[in-house]
């Protein structure tokens, strides 16, 4: 089975890659079987949530998060 890894970009979205359920608050499933990699908006103001439009580009969003060094 393949692995799922979710990248955080640089002043941008979560990359998701590999198989994944993505449900919604009442337990809906958008259909993302079909696509090896998507990204989600980290910055709200994507028009087509919880999918990057690129709309951060556009808004200066900033946050570039690392994990704690072990």
């Amino acid at each position: 089975m393949s692995e799922t890894k979710i990248s955080i970009r640089p002043n941008g979205p979560l990359r998701v890659e590999g198989p994944v359920k993505l449900v919604d608050s009442n337990g809906n499933e958008w259909n993302v079987a079909d696509k090896p990699a998507f990204s989600l908006c980290r910055c709200g103001h994507s028009a087509n949530k919880p999918f990057c439009d690129g709309a951060h580009k556009e808004f200066g969003f900033q946050d570039d998060a690392k994990a704690p060094q072990q």
